[in-house]
């Protein structure tokens, strides 16, 4: 029943730091394809068709594939998913995970949790995470809190950098520049031996951008910078050590107080950090890790020459533990400690800070061949509001003569209030907020026709929002308002439909259907969100050495601003020629229709946009 691999061993880096994994009929030294392992769905490595929840993957070779500069354009490609973004890169961009905005999703990279305290709510900048170098995305659907603790409401996002390294020493260069004054380039490099392995990588984008407001005429750009830095160590066969850096700094300019604002910038600073211990006892069937994070955001931003500074950190400890009882039952249990702390918006005296304290537990079984079911329960204790208790329970059936899956979930989530909901001055902030409660529930089928070469997955979901924190208009109050509970229930409700198809060695097609119906408690609809979205993609390989690529995105029923924005059709495409073994060059283009589109009411989006690259690897 036990392997230890590499490839599922790094991906599990980010939660565990564990070079393992487990997997019933692999024998030790066997490979096994990223794309079949999640590590995220239960905090240990399990295929893919024993996962109750539902998962959605990126690979590096997706990521490759497609050569886009940002995150975001690969996530507003999978199904459930879709993105907002005010103008062109670096605009602030939201994401939306099955009708609910960035603050319910939590993100990991490289198991560092890289969401800002210092915000009116804690949520990811999407804008500054650029491609280079990440090797997987997880995006887990569903309230989640019970493995994740707070904000995992719509879901997580799990992003790893080290892979799967090939044994050596390896190093890639890639350089594209086109459209809108843009050029990026990226350098990486891995290292890895047997049980360990290193991975680095420095990515930049310079972009002169275009107007952020739709009517402006003033170029809006962007100056990205990321690093980070991967390592895991096997020490012996019971213990490794691992460690990961990231470095974010970036300055996004935005049109202010006029669609022609030249003074007003974001300059954001991030950086964080993960170091921990991994021991097996009990010759492996007692798996222990302890870790030590740490997160400080450092933003400056600078709205028509007047500028303010947001300054704040997070530190957290954890510890994961599994204990394989049987081959068929695995019990999982864990304890973390997080600290956040922020600074007011002169960047001075303290804003304040809280402590939030987990304990879980989470059952893994396999009763019959086929059958995987798993129990969880969370209790979190908050400095401010008390505790709070969340439970999870997922089911996966294979029907392994017909190639027919089931798989649901059903799971309870909460978000703490940010520390400017809390503690803002001038009566803004509000000691007494309870968090934000969830519950979600989905369920599935999965079908696997033509030998596999045809996997087709329709899945219905279903998420209310309880008790959420709002902005109440209140002109009585210094600042026109504060924050506090309100009545009522959101509910976000909607059908996911996807498949994948290898048509020939030559030809691999895929595509999705998404309806959401996201409303808020008194029945309107929530913003930015699409009724209805529709992507198709292939790939093609019609020759030796040449690569053709394309997806088509279809939006269409979105509101904002109490209007309707109009539906559109974006369409990219790929030419790769790989002029060595090692060499690549390609053409790319984004928005091949020319489509005048919004995403945000009020912003612009680039037109038809040509970009050349090329990459290299020695």
């Amino acid at each position: 029943m036990r392997t230890t691999i590499l490839a599922a061993g790094i991906c599990s880096l980010t939660l565990t730091g564990a070079v393992r994994a487990q997997d019933e009929g692999q024998q030790a030294g066997d490979v096994i394809e990223l794309k079949t392992i999640s590590v995220t769905a239960n905090r240990t490595p399990t295929r893919k068709n024993k996962v109750g929840s539902k998962v959605e993957q990126i690979t590096q070779a997706e990521i490759g594939g497609k050569s886009r500069p940002v995150l975001s354009d690969y996530l507003n490609l999978l199904p459930g998913v879709s993105v907002a973004r005010n103008g062109g890169l670096g605009g602030t961009t939201g994401l939306f995970v099955r009708g609910l905005g960035s603050g319910y999703v939590k993100t990991l990279y490289n198991g560092i949790d890289i969401s800002d305290p210092t915000g009116t709510q804690v949520l990811t900048h999407y804008q500054y995470l650029l491609t280079g170098g990440i090797s997987n995305v997880d995006v887990l659907k569903g309230s989640q809190s019970t493995l994740y603790g707070s904000s995992a409401i719509a879901g997580l996002v799990n992003i790893s950098t080290l892979g799967q390294p090939d044994s050596g020493v390896h190093h890639t260069v890639e350089a594209e520049g086109g459209s809108f004054g843009t050029v990026r380039g990226r350098y990486g490099f891995t290292a890895a031996n047997e049980g360990s392995g290193f991975a680095g990588n420095v990515s930049g984008l310079h972009t002169d951008g275009i107007s952020a407001l739709a009517d402006g005429r003033e170029r809006d750009g962007l100056d990205s910078l990321n690093i980070d830095l991967t390592a895991e160590h096997r020490i012996n066969e019971a213990f490794s050590v691992f460690g990961s850096v990231l470095h974010l700094n970036s300055k996004a300019e935005f049109d202010g107080n006029g669609p022609d604002d030249p003074d007003s910038y974001e300059r954001a600073r991030m950086t964080g950090g993960r170091f921990g211990l991994n021991f097996d006892l009990m010759d492996g069937r007692l798996k222990n890790t302890v870790s030590a994070q740490g997160f400080k955001s450092d933003r400056e931003s600078v709205w028509g020459g007047f500028p303010s500074s947001f300054i704040g950190t997070r530190q957290k400890i954890d510890y994961q533990g599994s204990f394989e009882a049987t081959e068929r039952v695995l019990l999982q249990y864990g304890l973390d400690h997080e600290k956040q702390e922020a600074d007011d918006a002169g960047g001075g005296s303290p804003l304040g800070k809280f402590d939030l304290t987990g304990v879980w537990a989470q059952a893994v079984l396999e009763p019959v061949n086929d059958l995987v079911l798993t129990a969880g329960l969370r209790h979190d204790e908050h400095s401010e509001f008390g505790g709070h208790t969340t439970y999870r329970g997922t089911a996966s059936y294979l029907f392994a003569t017909t190639g027919t899956r089931l798989h649901s979930s059903y799971g309870t989530g909460f978000l703490a209030p940010s520390l400017y909901q809390l503690y803002a001055p001038s009566s803004v902030g509000n000691p007494n907020l309870q968090p934000e409660t969830s519950r979600s529930f989905d369920i599935g089928v999965e079908q696997h026709l033509l030998g596999g070469a045809l996997t087709a997955d329709v899945t219905y979901f279903h998420i209310r929002v309880d008790d959420k924190i709002d902005w109440i208009n209140d002109f009585s109050y210094p600042w026109g308002g504060y924050y506090d509970q309100t009545p009522g229930t959101t509910r976000s409700k909607g059908v996911e439909a996807s498949f994948t198809y290898a048509a020939t060695g030559w030809l691999d097609l895929g595509g999705s259907y998404t309806y959401t119906d996201s409303r808020k408690a008194d029945g309107t609809r929530n913003v930015r969100i699409p009724r209805h979205a529709v992507v198709l993609s292939a790939e093609a390989r019609p020759a030796e050495k040449w690569t053709i690529g394309a997806d088509v995105k279809f939006v269409a029923d979105v509101v904002d601003g109490g209007a309707k924005l109009d539906d559109y059709v974006l369409l990219n495409a790929k030419v790769a020629y790989q002029l060595t073994e090692s060499t690549q060059i390609y053409l790319r283009g984004e928005n091949l229709l020319n489509e005048n589109y919004q995403t945000v009411k009020g912003y612009g989006t680039p037109g038809i946009a040509a970009f050349a690259g090329i990459k290299a690897k020695f």
